[in-house]
């Protein structure tokens, strides 16, 4: 796999990623009091920055250039669990206000595919498989999308 090609969707995500994050500061710094009024809701602001600022650094990595395909799976591995624990750590107890539908879906779900499709990024380049990169695919939708939805609830639904 060439991963040269993949120079143009790791700049898009990038600065997707990026002004996502700058979301997030924008909806915590207008609501902070509120925010803190809730006990889960700074941890739901912490899994938000984590699913925004994994594809960052998934993308950083793609773009280190002449790095062997091998090293970069290992380095995704490695993300992917990292990324996989801060997210465990930060919502792995439904709060008592969230339905566990709202929980499995906006916080779990989310979660679970990001970390696991960017493993799965990072051991199919090590093995040499077909997918490769293409695993990263989902990771970022998945991060984009509950990050999205989580970004929502501190910018817009708390006010309810």
């Amino acid at each position: 796999m060439e991963v040269g090609a993949w120079a143009d969707f790791a700049v898009a995500t990038a600065g997707a990623s990026a002004a996502l994050t700058g979301l997030v500061f924008v909806a915590v710094s207008i609501n902070l009091a509120r925010i803190l009024e809730f006990r889960d809701l700074p941890k739901r602001t912490a899994q938000t920055l984590v699913l925004f600022l994994g594809p960052l650094f998934l993308s950083l990595l793609i773009l280190i250039p002449g790095q062997d395909t091998g090293v970069l799976g290992v380095e995704l591995v490695i993300l992917g669990l990292a990324v996989g624990a801060l997210l465990l750590a930060l919502s792995h107890q439904r709060p008592a206000e969230e339905t566990k539908a709202s929980f499995y879906f906006s916080r779990l779900l989310p979660s679970a595919l990001t970390a696991g499709f960017t493993v799965t990024a990072g051991i199919s380049l090590i093995a040499g498989a077909d997918g490769g990169l293409l695993w990263t695919v989902p990771a970022i939708l998945a991060a984009f999308i509950g990050g999205i939805g989580n970004a929502w609830v501190l910018l817009v639904e708390i006010q309810r």
